[in-house]
């Protein structure tokens, strides 16, 4: 029966710790209710009403727009797919050019 003990009050701290990290490092426009610093006390006071109560009121979830990062031209796997076609249509008009006069060249030279 220790053992049940132990075990459910490491289960209980690991929650709370859990729980106070994510309101410390969700960001604020994701917070509801109460500014983050008060959440973080709530869950610590209150070990697991705190930390049910954060996972189901105090985080906006799904509900705000993702934050849009910058990123440089190289490191934007769609911007490099891009370049590469460009790249083959470019090639590929070349050749088709290159076709079209040794074509001319052929048809003018049987005149």
């Amino acid at each position: 029966m220790v053992r049940v003990y132990i075990v459910a009050g490491l289960a209980i701290i690991a929650l709370s710790i859990y729980a106070a990290v994510d309101s410390l490092m969700t960001d604020k426009r994701r917070t509801r209710g109460l500014p983050k610093f008060v959440w973080v006390l709530v869950i610590l006071v209150l070990p697991v009403i705190g930390a049910v109560l954060w996972f189901t009121l105090g985080k906006d979830r799904g509900k705000s727009k993702p934050v849009m990062r910058q990123t440089a031209p190289d490191d934007d796997p769609d911007f490099l797919r891009r370049l590469g076609s460009e790249k083959e249509q470019e090639e590929r008009i070349r050749r088709l050019e290159q076709e079209l006069a040794d074509l001319d060249d052929d048809s003018s030279a049987k005149e």
